[in-house]
Parts: C-alpha cells; sequence; structure tokens
C-alpha cells in the first residue's frame, strides 16, 4: 500500500449514489512511498512494481535517511534522484518538482 496514491480525477471510482468510494480496485496513476526503518526496501520495490503492471504511470521511493528518490516507470530503467537541484519525474498534471522541495516537505 502506498503512502500516498494520486488518481486522475476521471479514474477515482464512484459508489452507486455518486460519491467516492472507499474501495479502489485500480492501480493509482501515481504511487509514492517514503521508506522507513520498518520497510524493507525489496518489499516496498515489488509494490511499486505490481502498480506499474496494472496501470500505474508513475512510482516514487522516497529514502528520507539516504535523500535519494528512485524513480519507476514502466518499461523503463529505475532512475536516481540524490541532488538538490535535480527535476523530478512528473505526471503531466504536476508541474516541475525538485528534489529540494519534497526534503522542505518532509522537514515540516
Amino acid at each position: 500500500m502506498p503512502d500516498i496514491a494520486v488518481f486522475i480525477w476521471s479514474q477515482i471510482l464512484r459508489d452507486r449514489n455518486g460519491e467516492i468510494s472507499n474501495t479502489f480496485t485500480t492501480a493509482p496513476d501515481w504511487t509514492i512511498k517514503i521508506l522507513s526503518p520498518f520497510h524493507s526496501q525489496t518489499r516496498v520495490t515489488r509494490n511499486i512494481l505490481h502498480c506499474l503492471r496494472h496501470g500505474n504511470h508513475l512510482g516514487w521511493l522516497i529514502d528520507p535517511d539516504e535523500q535519494t528518490v528512485f524513480g519507476y516507470r514502466p518499461n523503463q530503467e529505475t532512475e536516481v534522484f540524490d541532488l538538490p537541484a535535480l527535476l523530478l519525474p512528473v505526471p503531466s498534471f504536476v508541474t516541475e518538482l525538485e528534489i529540494r522541495d519534497i526534503w522542505a516537505w518532509l522537514r515540516e
């Protein structure tokens, strides 16, 4: 289960009453996982790869201890982002993000 799951508005499932469903059976468009000391990097990576195989467009694995973001996209090599000014891969509906933005958010 990702820490943050981002869905394009048109992909959000609704129940019979038109309200947002409590259960999602589709992969999010963007999966974000923040690695903690209690998580196995292997297990988290498997989860991201599973989402990519089922319709996810982008996955991030954020490692705060190493100040590194791993970017996963379907059928592409894993990308490593570890310099403050590097632009991170983002979906088309998001403006540019630098890796330093992520560390600033996690410090707040």
